[in-house]
């Protein structure tokens, strides 16, 4: 097969990320965008009865290679940002944009998805394929098919101008994270800080030939200054300029109008357009389009959840306060605790009280340990292999978009290939903030003309930003994680094998495709159980400097600390999910009342810590501008009910099994029930068919120590 000059039109294998450059994104786009809409043409024109295969089987095709493409170009764009890819790629998502949309409003494809739903061929369909018929119909509605055509020329422009407006604000805040450095050239100035967070700020400061620590707002040079330093002028300057990121406190030096880095205009303009939007389609407010498809029927359900929560965990977060204002006053001589001290103080006292550190605990996790061990946990559990992919393929080098990428084959128990996936671990200035799995390619069948057919293989993005590798007189060290980081690599991969684990051959549902997004977040914040496993940890576990595995000891300080302020961290979360229910719910963007008014009075209900006035946390809150998760934060706590309740049964199971938690038939049944389904049935028949029951809440305030 000819292989196409343009690698983002080249769909025979993975992508070609070397080879993709600017010139390649707007040529691409527009040709698949011209090919779907002939396709889509000659589909709506068709006078015969619409079947799957006439009718749905094409626009999938079409859809696909075009999702694709963006799909690569969009990744770039995440971690790769350059100022001429994201000028490219801003150029191109008003055509993305208005393509779905305009295709979502298409009146002709509604009606042709309603004569299938009422045709006798809909009562044959498997139910993977009902379930998309479904799916299709609700969301022809939410794209505004039933409006009139004025309105939908209105509502197309709100679609356009939501995307654009959350494209920018992704935009401003990496501009603004990217913009903030800080040199320190007096040692006194950085006490406490760990050498392997010193080492890295020295070589960025080397970097630029200049003395001393050069410490950013990434992560991985921002929390350990939080937690670790003496110099409390120090840790208040890095809070306030985190905490002023994309704010009318935070702008270009020197520039003024056309680079301007405040995000509270776009949240205001973002909140009424979704108002708008929502208006249009005959809801009261933008919350019942949101959960329209989650597994919440209606937003007081979720009100009254939080509120429920809230009500269980802020006893726990008072007491974790008092204690720990106690312990700063008396041993820290911090009579007031502010906002830049609560994490020194916290692991202050965490030491105090436990004799660990996150610092000490980080060294028994190289990164060369813990991806094996990682991978060991869930080749037991779910009977497959991982293994490094080859670099070699069809007679063509696999292609990275970074050289610290690596790219992982998953084999089932028969040896075929089944997933695949690329790990992007560190931080770096051209990526965003965050962790993340994204899809590459999902799975689905393919029939061949000559008969037969074949199975698409399913590829997923594992993304994190962690502290890298580090040369020591001379000597390359693995990357060190912190337990958090370990936490979070397996929270990802959690919804990396929930994508590619999926035996459903229907693209629109395979993997997490079409899974309700409330549900979405369960067999990710499952998987984060088992980094608290003695039998997982002694597998991933090798001290830097001795080789020695994590101590029985100091996995058991760990293990009596879990819950530590586990009460502060539940009703945070919380404060953050209510606030955006309430955004969208029962907030008037064009009232008297402020968004910053708003999170005050959700903080006065559930929080017990309580900012200074500059904090500007909604500037940064991407996951809800500039993310999909609006009206859907709750989604975190929401599906860590069910994935504690769907732990509990490997707790129960283990009871009476040698292999304890990482028994291979229960997993096997989570995998069968749960990964397996993707978003083929609704999540909670996904569920019940695992646990053999409803969930409860039970499992969720046990792990978090919120039980007598």
């Amino acid at each position: 097969m000819n292989t196409p000059s343009n690698p983002l039109l080249d769909f025979s294998g993975l992508p070609r990320f070397e080879e993709i450059n600017t010139t390649h994104i707007t040529p691409a786009i527009e040709a698949l965008i011209s090919e779907n809409k002939s396709i889509i043409d000659g589909i709506r024109n068709d006078p015969q009865t619409p079947t799957w295969q006439s009718f749905v089987q094409p626009m999938v095709d079409a859809n696909e290679r075009l999702s694709r493409a963006w799909g690569q170009v969009s990744h770039l764009n995440a971690v790769m940002n350059t100022p001429e890819l994201r000028e490219v790629y801003n150029k191109n998502l008003p055509l993305i944009t208005q393509f779905y949309a305009e295709l979502s409003q298409d009146q002709r494809l509604f009606e042709k998805f309603k004569q299938l739903r009422a045709s006798a061929e809909f009562d044959m369909l498997s139910p993977a394929r009902k379930k998309i018929v479904e799916n299709e119909l609700r969301d022809f509605r939410l794209g505004g098919a039933e409006l009139p055509s004025e309105k939908k020329q209105r509502f197309l422009k709100i679609q356009e101008n939501l995307s654009a407006l959350s494209s920018k604000f992704n935009d401003n805040l990496l501009d603004a994270t990217n913009a903030f450095s800080l040199l320190i050239e007096d040692s006194d100035e950085v006490t406490g800080i760990p050498e392997d967070v010193l080492h890295t700020a020295r070589q960025l400061a080397e970097k630029e030939s200049k003395k001393g620590w050069k410490f950013t707002l990434h992560m991985p040079s921002y929390l350990p200054i939080q937690q670790y330093a003496e110099n409390r002028t120090l840790r208040e300057k890095m809070y306030h300029a985190f905490y002023t990121r994309a704010s009318e406190f935070n702008q270009p030096d020197g520039e003024s109008g056309e680079k301007n880095w405040d995000n509270m205009p776009l949240i205001s303009r973002i909140l009424e357009l979704r108002e708008e939007e929502a208006k249009l389609l005959g809801y009261q407010n933008y919350a019942e389009v949101s959960l329209a498809a989650k597994m919440a029927s209606e937003p007081r359900q979720v009100l009254d959840f939080l509120g429920e929560l809230a009500a269980k965990a802020k006893p726990y977060a008072e007491r974790d306060l008092q204690e720990l204002q106690q312990f700063a006053a008396e041993s820290l001589n911090l009579p007031k605790l502010e906002a830049w001290d609560i994490p020194y103080a916290s692991e202050k006292l965490r030491q105090a009280r436990y004799a660990f550190s996150d610092q000490e605990v980080k060294q028994y996790f190289p990164e060369d340990k813990v991806l094996p061990g990682m991978f060991k946990l869930v080749e037991a559990l779910y009977r497959i292999s991982i293994v490094p992919a080859d670099s070699i393929e069809l007679g063509q080098t696999v292609q990275y978009w970074h050289s610290d990428v690596k790219l992982f084959d998953i084999f089932d128990a028969s040896g075929d290939l089944i997933g695949r996936f690329y790990v992007d671990l560190y931080a770096r200035e051209t990526k965003r903030g965050g962790a993340w799995m994204d899809g590459a390619i999902a799975r689905r069948r393919i029939d061949c003309e000559q008969g037969g057919h074949v199975v698409q293989i399913p590829v997923a993005y594992l993304t994190c930003n962690f502290s890298g590798p580090v040369s020591i007189n001379g000597q390359q060290r693995p990357a060190l994680f912190t337990h958090n980081e370990v936490i979070v690599l397996f929270h990802e991969f959690g919804h990396g094998l929930h994508h590619l684990l999926t035996q459903v051959d229907d693209l629109s549902v395979s993997g997490i495709n079409g899974v309700e997004w409330d549900a979405v977040e369960l067999p990710s914040q499952f998987m984060e159980n088992f980094c608290w496993e003695w039998d997982v940890l002694t597998e991933m576990t090798q001290h830097i400097d001795t080789g020695e595995s994590l101590p029985r000891a100091l996995f058991d300080k760990m293990l009596a600390a879990k819950n530590f302020q586990s009460g502060m961290q539940m009703v945070r979360q919380i404060e953050f999910a209510l606030f955006d229910m309430h955004l969208h719910y029962d907030f008037d963007p064009h009232g008297d009342k402020s968004v910053l008014q708003l999170i005050d009075e959700v903080r006065q209900e559930v929080a017990v810590i309580f900012p200074p006035a500059y904090n500007r946390f909604p500037n940064s809150f991407a996951h809800i501008f500039g993310g999909g998760y609006a009206a859907g934060y709750y989604s975190y706590k929401w599906a860590e009910v069910l994935s504690a309740d769907a732990y509990g049964l490997f707790e129960e199971n283990a009871l009476n099994n040698p292999s304890g938690v990482m028994d291979a038939d229960t997993g096997s049944r989570f995998r069968d029930e749960i990964l397996a389904m993707g978003g083929s049935r609704p999540a909670l028949e996904s569920f019940v068919a695992f646990r053999g029951r409803e969930p409860q809440m039970d499992a969720l305030l046990r792990h978090n120590g919120m039980t007598a």
